[in-house]
Order: structure tokens, then C-alpha cells, then sequence
């Protein structure tokens, strides 16, 4: 490798936006393997099976499931980490901090429902998808404000990051009690006894967290038998993972676990989920598949539902003085930034994926299209109206 090539990537890991970047060419480029010769082998790939067994204990999955199953399931134990930070001394610890991203959140998950909801009312099995366009997916969204320079105010990064822990809270609940398969009481009773363990280790101050991932890891086998989505998993082992060090007041395992974390989730395995569910094939795409009404509830969810349901619940709660807008910000930087919270794609992907793939029941449809549509139409606008605001203060920096 030359010393230029090693420098541009090093660079480019440096750029606060890279993660997004790279979550974006690789959708990209499984849209491109897709409607390509080499779609038989990108198929044969996702399809292949993987097998781990001891004993009678044997869990096989095909590769896709393995990605959505077990790699999201370390994005969603990162997700419970930064929760759990946040709500102790990070901005939700604050709850002046709390309030107008929370109330945002609500809008941006109900009215994206209500939206697939109308397009769908006459479908039941059609309506299992009414969370796919509830949403946001933080790394694209923060990409595109990172996009526009050190001049877009950091309390709109702020209020942005907030919402958005806001949805996932509201995506991992949605997740527990929607879309559950057979309970297999046996393999709960093992989950009911790994979380008392937990919380012993916690409470007797054990901060070794191998300890802790080894359980996780016996509960991640045990929820993926339950029926209950092993992704759950990682959050509910995240809960008890140390802040503080009774040894060293200095250290935080769960601050230095979720900075080891870090890198390999924005950067390997988002990037590969992304490649995994990404690849549609639009040969025969048109209208026709566009106007079907579980990619059209979605797109327009995403897109309008999103807008409509931040920024109009932002707006009242703001009048009636429950809160304030964002510091050196405005109601067109609101609008903004609610437009933004439309890319849904990550989780919009993996919500479709157990609402659907799963099920069997995308074979007349593919919903990814709408997902792909209305994160891009929701990027483009959220970009465009926050740049009229502070784009030209940035490039003048």
C-alpha cells in the first residue's frame, strides 16, 4: 500500500461522517452485485448455512439470519450501552434535555404508523410492517448533518442524537411485543435465570466484563430458542454492565467497553448488515411495484409521517412553553432536522426483515424499495433545507 493510500484512510476513519459513508456504499454496492450477473452468488451467499452445535444444542441459520440475529445483536447491546450512559450522566440525565426530543420521538414513531396504517387497513398480513417506517436510523442521519460543516449548531446534534435514542428505546419495546414467534418457555426460563446473575455480578461489583458477555452470550442462545428476538439480548446485558469502577473511580468498564465496541460496530458490522439486505433487484421495477401499498405506506411514511410527526409535536409542545427550541437554532433547522429523522434505513431494514423476510410474506412485494426511496428522499430534503441555514456559513469557514 502507498504512503498516500494509507494516509487517505486514515483520513478518512478521522471524518466524523466516515461511518455513513461507508453504511452508504455498501447498500450501494449490494444494489449494484444485485442487478448484476453476480446476484446468483450474492444470493448463494446469504443462503448458505451455518451450523454451531453441542450436543442436542444445535442452532443453524442461514448467513442472513446469522447477520440479522447475531451481529445485531452486539449493535443493540453498543445501543444499550450508549442508553444507559445517557440516562445516568449523558444529556438525558438532564430532564430539560428530555423533553422535546422526547415528545419529537412520540410524533416520529405514531405518525409514520398511522401513515403505512391507511395504506394498508384492508391487509392483515400487509399491516405486520406498520413499524418499518417508525424508524431512524442515527448513523446516516448524523452523516448527512456532519455533511454540512461545524457551523450546523451542536444542539441540533444534540437534539438529533437524543430523538434517536429515544426511537430505538421505542423500536426495542415495538420489537419485544410485536414480533415474537412460539414461546418456548424452557429456553425463557434460562433468560429469567441469566439476568439475576447479572445483577449479582453488578451488585457484588464484579467489573471483568468477559464475565459478563459469557452470560450474555448463554442468553443470547437461549432468547434466539424462546421465540423472543435474540437482539434483545444485547440490551437488556448492556443494563448491567458497571459505569463506575469501585476500584479505580477513574474507569468505567461500560464507557471502555462501548469505545472497543465502537469502531467495530460503525465500521464492520452495520456496514455488512447493510450489504446483507440492501441488494434488490429492480429488474421489472416500476411504478406499478412502487405504488404497491406496503413500499408506498413505507416511503410516504418515512417521508411525510416522519416530517409531520416531529416537527408538528415539536412545535406544540414549544408553544405551550414545555420546551424551548435548540440553541442558536430556528423552526426551518426544526423542519430540518425532522426531514432527516426519515432515513430509516438500518433499523427500517431490520424491523422489515422480522416483519416479512421472515414470515415468508415478501414475495409479492419488496418492502426494502420503499425503505431505500424514503431514506433517500428524506436525506435529500433534510440536507438541502438545513443547508439554506448553515451550508454557506460553512463554506465561507
Amino acid at each position: 500500500m502507498t504512503k498516500a493510500a494509507a494516509s487517505f484512510i486514515k483520513n478518512f476513519f478521522k471524518m466524523e461522517s466516515s461511518a455513513g459513508i461507508l453504511l452508504f456504499f455498501s447498500a450501494v454496492l449490494a444494489l449494484i452485485i444485485a442487478n448484476t450477473p453476480l446476484a446468483s452468488y450474492y444470493n448463494l451467499l446469504l443462503d448458505t448455512t451455518v451450523a454451531i452445535q453441542v450436543g442436542a444444542l444445535s442452532v443453524a441459520k442461514p448467513l442472513l439470519l446469522w447477520i440479522n440475529d447475531g451481529l445485531m445483536a452486539v449493535f443493540f447491546f453498543l445501543v444499550g450501552l450508549e442508553l444507559k450512559r445517557e440516562l445516568i450522566e449523558g444529556e438525558l440525565a438532564d430532564k430539560k434535555n428530555i423533553i422535546l426530543p422526547g415528545i419529537g420521538a412520540v410524533g416520529g414513531m405514531l405518525v409514520p404508523a398511522l401513515v403505512f396504517f391507511w395504506f394498508n387497513k384492508d391487509d392483515p398480513m400487509a399491516l405486520q410492517g406498520w413499524a418499518i417506517p417508525a424508524a431512524t436510523d442515527i448513523a446516516f442521519a448524523l452523516g448527512v448533518l456532519k455533511v454540512l460543516g461545524p457551523r450546523v449548531p451542536t444542539s441540533l446534534k444534540i437534539f438529533l442524537t437524543s430523538l434517536a435514542i429515544f426511537d430505538d428505546i421505542g423500536a426495542i419495546l415495538v420489537i419485544a411485543f410485536f414480533y415474537t414467534s412460539q414461546i418456548s418457555v424452557t429456553a425463557l426460563i434460562v433468560v429469567a435465570v441469566c439476568i439475576p446473575l447479572l445483577w449479582l455480578l453488578n451488585k457484588k461489583g464484579i467489573e471483568a466484563t468477559s464475565t459478563y458477555i459469557l452470560i450474555g452470550v448463554v442468553m443470547w442462545v437461549a432468547m434466539l430458542k424462546s421465540g423472543v428476538h435474540a437482539t434483545l439480548t444485547g440490551v437488556l446485558l448492556a443494563m448491567f454492565i458497571p459505569l463506575k469502577s469501585k476500584v479505580n473511580p477513574e474507569y468505567s468498564p461500560l464507557k471502555d467497553l462501548e469505545h472497543n465496541l465502537h469502531s467495530a460496530v460503525a465500521y464492520i458490522i452495520l456496514p455488512i448488515f447493510a450489504f446483507a439486505n440492501a441488494g434488490i433487484n429492480l429488474s421489472g421495477v416500476g411504478l406499478e411495484q412502487m405504488m404497491h401499498p406496503v413500499p408506498l405506506g413505507i416511503a410516504l411514511g418515512l417521508v411525510v409521517g416522519k416530517q409531520v410527526g416531529i416537527f408538528s409535536l415539536c412545535w406544540l409542545a414549544i408553544k405551550l412553553k414545555w420546551a424551548t427550541l435548540p440553541e442558536n437554532s430556528n423552526w426551518v433547522a426544526l423542519y430540518g432536522i425532522s426531514a432527516l429523522c426519515g432515513i430509516g434505513f438500518t433499523m427500517s431494514l431490520f424491523i422489515g426483515s422480522l416483519a416479512y423476510e421472515e414470515t415468508q410474506f415478501n414475495i409479492i412485494f419488496d418492502e426494502r424499495l420503499g425503505i431505500i426511496v424514503g431514506s433517500v428522499v428524506s436525506a435529500l430534503i433534510g440536507y438541502f433545507v438545513l443547508r439554506t441555514q448553515y451550508g454557506k456559513q460553512s463554506a465561507k469557514q
